[in-house]
This record gives C-alpha cells, sequence and structure tokens, in this order.
C-alpha cells in the first residue's frame, strides 16, 4: 500500500536528497504541484503551512503523522491533533548551536561596544566608548528560562566564558552546564541577582506573556535581556517600559511581537535595543539535518506506527 506524504519545505536540494532516501512504497509530492486527489490521500506532513491546515479541514483526510521542520509548534493545532490521534514531531536540538552562537554574539555586541563600532562605521566616525562603558562577559550571571538542548548549549558556552549559569524549567530538575536550577516559583533569588536572562522556552499558555510587567518589576541589576525562545512570550509594551525605566539595561531580541515588528513601532528607535529578524536559529545544512530527524521516525513509523525521535507532547505542548 503506498504512503503519501506531502512537502511543505522551500528547499529543493533537500527535497530531491529525501526522495533518494525513501522505499519505493512511499510517494512524496510537493504542496505547491499536488492536486486535489493526492491532498485527500496525504497520510504524512512534512513542514506546515497553509495547506496543511486545508488537509486537516477536511472532515475524512487520512493524515497520521507530521512532522514540522521548527522546534516550536504553537502554530499548529494541537487540541486537534489529539482528538484526531495525530502525531507530532519536531526538529528540536538542530538549533542549539546557532541559537547559542548567536545569544553570545548578541551580548558581545553589547557589552564590547560592538553595536556601537557599527552603527559609528556606517557614519565613518571614530569616536572611543568611555571605560565605564565596556565590560566582560567573564563573572557574570546569566539566568537562562528553559534547559533543554538549546538552553544546555548556552549555558555550556557561556560557562566556557566565565559566566555563572543558572536555570529554569518546569520541575527544577538539574540539567547539563547549569550550577544551579529552580522552578519558575522558586527562581525569584536568581531573578534578582541575575546580569542576564536569556528565554529559551517553547510558547504554551504557562509561557505566553510570561515576560510581563510583573517580570520586569522584580529586576534589581538593570540586567540584559535576550529573548531568542517565542515573541508572545514577552509583553512587548511591557519590554518597552522596562528599558525606558531602566528596569531592564538593554535587550537583544530575535523574535518579537508583532513579527515582524512594524516600522513606526519605538522599539526600532530605542538605543539599548538589538533587533534581529528571527534568524538565530537559521544555518547552513538546515534541512540536511532536519532530513536525519525525518528519516528515521519515517522507518520506525513505517514498521510500527511509531516515532523514535522528537515527539511532541501534544498536551504540553512541546
Amino acid at each position: 500500500m503506498m504512503t503519501t506524504i506531502l512537502a511543505i519545505v522551500k528547499q529543493n536540494s533537500a527535497l530531491e536528497q529525501l526522495r533518494a532516501d525513501l522505499p519505493a512504497d512511499v510517494k512524496l509530492i510537493m504542496a505547491d504541484q499536488a492536486t486535489a486527489s493526492e491532498l485527500a490521500q496525504v497520510d504524512i506532513i512534512y513542514g506546515w503551512g497553509e495547506v496543511g491546515k486545508k488537509i486537516l479541514a477536511q472532515p475524512q483526510h487520512q493524515v497520521k503523522w507530521i512532522q514540522t521542520i521548527s522546534a516550536g509548534v504553537d502554530a499548529l493545532p494541537l487540541a486537534q491533533l489529539q482528538q484526531q490521534h495525530v502525531l507530532l514531531s519536531n526538529t528540536s536540538g538542530i538549533h542549539a548551536e546557532s541559537i547559542a552562537e548567536s545569544v553570545i554574539g548578541m551580548l558581545l555586541m553589547h557589552v564590547r561596544g560592538l553595536q556601537q563600532s557599527v552603527a559609528q562605521q556606517a557614519q565613518a566616525q571614530w569616536h572611543k566608548l568611555q571605560h565605564h562603558q565596556l565590560t566582560t562577559l567573564k563573572g557574570k550571571k546569566l539566568l537562562v528560562y528553559g534547559t533543554g538542548h538549546i538552553g544546555q548549549r548556552i549555558a555550556e558556552l557561556a560557562e566556557a566564558i566565565g559566566m555563572k549559569t543558572s536555570g529554569v524549567n518546569r520541575s527544577g530538575h538539574p540539567a547539563a552546564h547549569f550550577a544551579a536550577t529552580y522552578t519558575m516559583d522558586t527562581a525569584t533569588t536568581a531573578l534578582v541577582q541575575a546580569d542576564v536572562i536569556v528565554n529559551v522556552m517553547p510558547l504554551t499558555k504557562t509561557t505566553e506573556n510570561f515576560f510581563a510587567a510583573d517580570f520586569f518589576k522584580q529586576l534589581q541589576q538593570q540586567p540584559i535581556f535576550v529573548n531568542v525562545g517565542r515573541g508572545l512570550s514577552v509583553d512587548t509594551d511591557a519590554l518597552l517600559n522596562a528599558l525606558q525605566q531602566q528596569q531592564l539595561g538593554f535587550a537583544a531580541l530575535d523574535v518579537v511581537a508583532p513579527e515582524p515588528l512594524p516600522a513606526e513601532h519605538p522599539l526600532w528607535r530605542q538605543e539599548n535595543v538589538l533587533l534581529m529578524p528571527h534568524i538565530a536559529g537559521i544555518f547552513d545544512g538546515y534541512m540536511g539535518a532536519a532530513n536525519q530527524i525525518f528519516v528515521a521516525n519515517l522507518q520506525e513509523f513505517l514498521a510500527t506506527g511509531q516515532l523514535v525521535q522528537n515527539q511532541v507532547e501534544l498536551q504540553r505542548g512541546y
């Protein structure tokens, strides 16, 4: 019996490599080329987008498993997937290196005056920063919200630089490269002492707008805030106010809400902000790494109907 995979991804070279790895009884169709009859026969969706939503909206759809090419799955109808017994897996883990390096890069941009130097270069200006305007990361206290693959790699790189690392996760369980870990309810002492706060948490009902006015009011060290998790985890108005009221000393944001940020938004003109266009997780070879997860899961799915890697717990959302 033929198994049909619908690919909702844009890199044709990666898809051609994937096609070469598929068994003879597996058919791969592209979202932009598929006919209505083919879409009605889809068993597996690779990627996600409007076509996937339309298929799931059909009462007689045959989808049994969705493999995203992202770590976050908040854009998918998780309750519907759970109700219809559709398996879901993501690419958690493949972004760890690129995001961790981006975080360290964003921090260095600020503490070593690189951001100011780039701005001066654009104006052909040469103004040395003063001693009190430059510092180092060594010895700074880092608090990371989210201690999975990405959080652990951030902590590992920070540890190598000489930062003091703490992490926050759902249960407070220990995690590699964190000297201490806390739950969200027990992290207060670490929070008020933090020099750098990094968010890498997935977006769930618990984490949506978690970083809001009440959170920022607790801060005492005018820390750096870095968001490489989800834009909707942060109340953007509260963040802007925290920057303007100097509750935060600086913010480095790879993700924002709304996204893209409108040109008239005041964050663009806030001097103590570094904005990136949601690129921290991107790297060459990304789709090859995603394919490896997909192929491993596909082999198990065809044999047993189960998955071996990165299955999402639909009720938790990650």
